[in-house]
């Protein structure tokens, strides 16, 4: 008798990782379980991207750009509020222009693959065959920021660091 009640199919994969969790009382064997699922997912996910075709403007496949656009996160997050409350003395010159071209680099590769990304998850369900105008879009955006975040980086009146802290700062009068 199940009227009135639904029921909810777990894929395999689910249901032995509820298991091994359940079951397991020390961290190692949490450890392993984890270990086992992922091995069981990246598998899973290969072979279904493996027939996709692959693009040089998909940049969201595989899974180094994933690790890539994790690690240009923890970049981003850990580097720039250290630099921006770095007194103006240490980052003035060389430092400062450096910072500014590798923020510059990591936040254009950074929206790229995140905008392909969004292009892979939300694109098909428009249309199939915008999905690579949307990539050659997010490619030529990327770019745009790159030169744009570049020719600030490159500025002599600070930088990257000068254009936020301008945003503080009052006008100055000539």
């Amino acid at each position: 008798r199940l009227r009135g009640r639904r029921i909810f199919r777990r894929r395999p994969l689910d249901h032995t990782i509820t298991i091994m969790l359940r079951t397991s009382t020390t961290s190692t064997v949490c450890q392993k379980a984890v270990t086992i699922a992922r091995r069981n997912l990246s598998s899973n996910a290969s072979s279904s991207t493996s027939t996709r075709q692959s693009s040089a403007l998909a940049g969201d496949t595989g899974r180094k750009a994933t690790h890539l656009h994790h690690a240009m996160t923890s970049f981003l997050a850990i580097a720039a509020p250290v630099v921006m409350f770095t007194p103006d003395s240490y980052t003035d010159g060389m430092i400062n222009k450096g910072f500014g071209m590798l923020v510059a680099t990591t936040v254009s590769a950074h929206s790229w693959i995140g905008m392909n990304y969004v292009a892979t998850d939300y694109v098909p369900k428009v249309s199939k065959a915008l999905v690579g105008p949307a990539r050659v879009f997010n490619a030529a955006l990327g770019l745009v920021t790159f030169v744009g975040l570049s020719k600030i980086a490159l500025n002599d009146k600070g930088g990257i660091k000068g254009a936020i802290k301008g945003l503080w700062r009052p006008q100055q009068k000539e």
